[in-house]
């Protein structure tokens, strides 16, 4: 009787250290973490969206579990997508001229919801939409360097942004000529690119001052010199980490 007891007792401890152990275990940990819905918005000129965005990086973003990514490049689809998703991604350069879907697009800004600004939706695009360079780029590019090898310099290694980038890598790329409007909320510099033979220094990651939302503009991606790069892929899923709040 005495040892049945003390086999009984013995049991139940092992039952507990093991639910106790499959609880906190990190394979139950990821489960429980939802992955980030994410709008990919492509779709315009110079640049082949549907390869590298539509094709390349939603599978990047996709991997492990960490985003849910639908791609679009039919801006009037964005509209009904925005109240479901947590990140938008604007990657294109093509109209958005619904002034339904400018509004939508600022209300979900100003909910704090996540935008990343990448490439061709740094540049200044819309002349009668000003308030998106001004509010959501605080700034823009109205040029870049022909398209070639430069170097891009991390000036903020601890921001969740750049977290795991080398400090110094090379890549070809157009350098875009990021400038900030000082009438804008301003950015935070992340990493740069300084051009040889002369002072002039431009943005390649870079945080938005938004008072309301997290906003991350990467200068980066014009063709597989970008979205194949190992560095490339830990930018971009930590900028939709940094602003989903994950």
């Amino acid at each position: 009787m005495k040892w049945n007891v003390i086999f009984l007792a013995s049991l139940f401890i092992l039952v507990l250290s093991l639910s106790s152990c499959g609880v906190n275990s990190p394979a139950n940990a990821q489960k429980k973490t939802k992955a980030i819905r994410t709008l990919m918005v492509g779709g315009g000129a110079s640049h082949d969206f549907d390869k590298w965005y539509k094709e390349v990086d939603t599978k990047t973003l996709a991997q492990d579990g960490l985003a849910t990514v639908t791609y679009t490049s039919d801006v009037s689809s964005i509209l009904s997508k925005l109240p479901d998703i947590d990140v938008l991604f604007l990657t294109n350069n093509q109209p958005m001229e619904d002034p339904e879907l400018r509004k939508a697009i600022f209300a979900f800004v100003n909910a704090g919801k996540g935008l990343v600004l990448a490439h061709a939706a740094l540049w200044y695009n819309w002349k009668d939409w000003p308030e998106y360079n001004l509010q959501l780029v605080s700034g823009g590019s109205k040029g870049h360097d022909k398209y070639g090898s430069f170097e891009v310099n991390v000036v903020d290694a601890k921001h969740p942004v750049t977290k795991g980038v080398d400090q110094k890598f090379s890549l070809k790329d157009e350098r875009y000529y990021y400038k900030v409007d000082a009438a804008g909320p301003g950015i935070k510099i992340l990493a740069n690119s300084s051009v040889e033979g002369s002072t002039a220094i431009y943005p390649s990651v870079f945080v938005v001052n938004h008072p309301k939302a997290r906003i991350v503009g990467i200068a980066l991606g014009h063709d597989a010199e970008s979205h194949d790069l190992p560095v490339y892929h830990t930018l971009i899923r930590n900028a939709i980490k940094w602003v989903s709040h994950k």
